[in-house]
């Protein structure tokens, strides 16, 4: 199980020597969220030389994302926004990384184990890649998958790019833009477990703020909301989900906590002022703070 993690800027995570077997090369990675029982994860991993690896197949469902760089994927040339996905046990293509790449790695349902087949580039079997850049974006009043209220109603001002949905369980990988100032009102939660990590723009919401580089998972059943967009940029994010979402709304919630203060109050000034949640934030980046907003 992967623990509750809401909200982290991915720089305040430690770089590791990357999970990757049989390539040559070198490359590192920051666990964002990491399970211990099954060695699921999500990772962004920067590659500090030319990498390359050679055809064959993962251990877990494996996706990557491509934040910056370029990576050659059989005969497949991908930048910025290009994807692959590969299911478990589907043979993957040999891959070769320009050096400074970096991507968003996810795995699923296994560890980083590879088997090579010293095949030829090339994969069947439900391997995908794309080119996000390319594809257009799809309004949810279109007919979009995502996000509709409990009438049914598509909620406006979003956008998105399909990339993945498993179409027996519903699990998906997508890209959301929200317009500038978008705003969704009610606190909601789902049945399912879903993850995001902001790429451009930025948003408010019950945790604190998103801006780039920002990320959350999170387990089903966890309220969050409010989430007001960016009034220049709105909001773009990859968000990825275990099953088909569905938003449960909490009308009029309220969240007290009260107390007669014992050794604190105005005649005795803090340094620091009380909060309820604070997100996670290292000493070696200083207060939780998007330094370009004011």
């Amino acid at each position: 199980m992967r623990p509750h993690v809401e909200l982290i800027d991915e720089r305040d995570l430690l770089w590791h020597p990357a999970e990757f077997e049989h390539a040559t090369g070198s490359a590192e990675q920051r666990n964002l969220s990491y399970d211990e029982e099954d060695g699921s994860a999500s990772l962004k991993v920067r590659f500090t030389t030319d990498w390359s690896r050679p055809a064959g197949t993962h251990h877990a469902d494996t996706e990557w994302f491509v934040l910056s760089g370029r990576i050659r994927v059989g005969d497949t040339d991908l930048g910025p926004e290009g994807y692959w996905m590969a299911p478990k046990g589907v043979r993957t293509p040999a891959i070769s990384v320009t050096e400074g790449t970096e991507i968003l790695l996810f795995r699923e349902q296994g560890d980083w184990r590879f088997e090579p087949d010293g095949g030829d580039p090339g994969g069947d079997g439900g391997f995908l890649v794309l080119d996000a850049a390319a594809m257009p974006w799809i309004d949810v009043k279109d007919g979009s998958p995502m996000r509709f209220d409990l009438g049914g109603t598509p909620v406006p001002g979003l956008y998105i790019k399909l990339l993945y949905r498993d179409p027996e369980t519903g699990f998906y990988t997508r890209l959301i833009k929200a317009k500038p100032g978008w705003r969704e009102e009610p606190l909601a939660h789902h049945p399912c477990s879903e993850e995001a990590y902001c790429l451009a723009g930025g948003f408010d919401y019950n945790y604190g703020r998103m801006w780039p580089g920002t990320y959350f998972w999170r387990p089903a059943l966890i309220r969050h909301g409010d989430f007001t967009a960016d009034a220049e940029e709105g909001c773009t994010w990859i968000i990825r989900s275990d099953a088909d979402l569905v938003d449960w709304y909490t009308d009029e919630p309220a969240v007290v906590m009260s107390g007669r203060p014992r050794n604190w109050g105005p005649d005795f000034p803090q340094t620091l002022a009380p909060r309820f949640i604070e997100p996670v934030r290292s000493r070696s980046i200083g207060p939780w703070v998007d330094p370009s907003y004011q």
